[in-house]
């Protein structure tokens, strides 16, 4: 042993006589070594290098509470900060400060207070409303930000645009089949799929701490009919390796897809759009068809001059939840929702072909279209059949993330997912990376003991009862969020659900200090601040004088 980690350990032992317990979680030889490393550590033993890549399985899902809200979509400030926007299918977004893990805290949201309001604007029904909340890049300087919501063209003034049924795609709408609503039959686009743009300008002097925004539009950036009243996405993203905007649209949602809209090359219905905001051809007085944008110079019309240029992937039925991997900006994953059987998890590429309506995931589905299909099909890299979920009462999926804090080690770099019916949440670990090759665990789930809101459960069951899970979310330390139809969860430390991680370090409130050994450490939450600064101070000058 150094005699700068020898000093280090007598300080340790100082605090440890004085009952500072809490704060200390690194006061032992190994615990040090494994942290800061270096040559203060060498004893003159042969130095083994990558000793820690052993990965360990998650032995549990453990949650905990913090909010009783129910929301569709949750996104990070751009700032950076601890805090999140949230949004409910109503059309309502709030902006909510997140409480430090361990502490007790819950959500910072105040329901009577929204960031914006746009309820008399969205058409709110079943799989109609707010869908997609998607902030700039540079939210923190120009005060941009996104909604992707539904209107009603009768019931709201504005509410217009082409419809997806025309004879570009040979559909007519006047041969198209009414839908059926709780209001009666609902004529062909009727209900409409908008993207518009609002802002936060003129609401603070620095846009940063702006708590409020105009609930007007700025700009109509996409407009498009909907043929019924189902399976038409509505998640935006922006991509952070690229900054344009990325829209999910499902396949209209008429049942099997009949118009083969999904594959069919000059329809929007079933594809994954990709759009440059930043570059608007209506400032020349130029309106797209669809709205006011413009299209990346690489997007796949460039290789696929029959492709409507705004397409970036086709061959989906209704995608739901897409993100991507904060670790690997380039890494598009989305969940894509089946009908019949089988549920999928496809990685994003561009140009790609994911096979809705002559495959539901790799199974066939509908051979008399096989034809019109090209034979580069991209099949699913996950995914589950209706029947191996809970005796065939799986709903649909719900894509996730690739969780990359170090809360809980043992999921570091698994992508996480779940079903609507909450009651299924799984874990896949990409092997190689970049492998496309997941081998995916159905995870038991629990609440923590000490959840800030106590958890209800099933009947019956120690599971927590979620009800639904609508969406997850990420916020800007990379934890994750499940949102549920009976509030906004929070994954934690495994131990707090007395799950075993190999890898987590456990701060033990006793004179004892936990001493196995981690190759990264989890995240604590300290009881004295001015305790801290100390210790980081004496080792500054340790390592000077040493």
């Amino acid at each position: 042993m150094s005699d700068f980690v020898a000093v280090f350990l007598w300080f340790c032992n100082f605090l440890l006589l004085f009952g500072f317990t809490d704060s200390i979680p690194l006061c032992t030889e190994t615990n040090f070594c494994n942290t800061y490393g270096g040559s203060k550590c060498f004893d003159g033993e042969k130095v083994v290098l990558n000793k820690c890549d052993t990965r360990f399985p998650s032995r549990g899902l453990c949650l905990e509470k913090i909010g009783n809200g129910s929301y569709l979509n949750m996104v990070a400030h751009p700032d950076g900060s601890d805090r999140a926007f949230f949004a409910n299918q109503a059309g309502k977004i709030w902006l909510a400060t997140i409480p430090e893990q361990g502490l007790g805290g819950t959500l910072g949201l105040d329901e009577s207070s929204p960031f914006m309001d746009l309820t008399d604007q969205v058409h709110f029904h079943n799989s109609f409303g707010l869908m997609g909340l998607a902030f700039h890049p540079n939210f923190t300087r120009n005060g941009r930000f996104f909604a992707s919501f539904n209107c009603d063209r009768i019931k709201t003034p504005g509410c217009s645009g082409k419809c997806s049924c025309n004879s570009d795609v040979n559909c007519d709408p006047l041969k198209l089949a009414a839908s059926s609503s709780s209001s009666g039959s609902v004529q062909p686009c009727r209900y409409y799929k908008l993207i518009a743009e609002f802002t936060a300008n003129g609401t603070a002097s620095d846009i940063s701490m702006a708590t409020r925004a105009k609930p007007s539009e700025v700009r109509r950036i996409f407009s498009l009919g909907l043929p019924i009243a189902f399976n038409h996405g509505g998640q935006i993203l922006f991509g952070p390796a690229d900054g344009y905007l990325y829209a999910m649209l499902g396949d209209g949602g008429i049942e099997e897809d009949i118009y083969n809209f999904s594959q069919n090359k000059k329809s929007l219905l079933g594809k994954i759009l990709r759009l440059d905001i930043d570059n608007m051809p209506s400032e020349s007085g130029i309106v797209d068809q669809w709205g006011s944008y413009s299209i990346p110079q690489d997007n796949p019309f460039s290789e696929d001059n029959e492709l409507q240029p705004e397409i970036w992937a086709r061959g989906l039925r209704n995608p739901w939840r897409c993100s991507f991997d904060s670790q690997r900006p380039l890494y598009f994953i989305c969940a894509d929702a089946g009908q019949d059987e089988y549920e999928e998890v496809d990685i994003i590429t561009k140009g790609g072909n994911y096979g809705w309506n002559v495959y539901e995931g790799p199974f066939l589905f509908n051979s008399s279209h096989s034809s019109a299909i090209s034979t580069d099909l991209i099949f699913p890299v996950l995914g589950y059949k209706h029947s191996d979920v809970n005796n065939n009462v799986s709903a649909s999926i719900c894509g996730g993330y690739f969780y990359r804090s170090m809360t809980d080690p043992c999921l570091y770099g698994s992508y996480l997912y779940g079903d609507l019916y909450g009651s299924a949440i799984w874990s896949a670990v990409e092997n190689p990376t970049n492998s496309g090759n997941f081998t995916t665990t159905l995870l038991p789930f629990s609440c923590a003991h000490d959840s800030p809101i106590q958890c209800k459960y099933v009947p019956e069951s120690s599971l927590p009862d979620l009800r639904y899970i609508y969406s997850f979310g990420e916020d800007n330390r990379k934890e994750i969020y499940v949102l549920a139809n009976n509030g906004v969860y929070r994954v934690v430390r495994p131990s707090r659900c007395n799950y075993t991680c190999p890898k987590e370090i456990v701060t033990v409130v006793s004179s004892q200090i936990s001493s196995s050994s981690s190759c990264r450490f989890n995240h604590f939450s300290y009881s004295n601040g001015e305790l801290m600064l100390l210790l980081s101070s004496l080792l500054h000058v340790l390592g000077t004088i040493l």
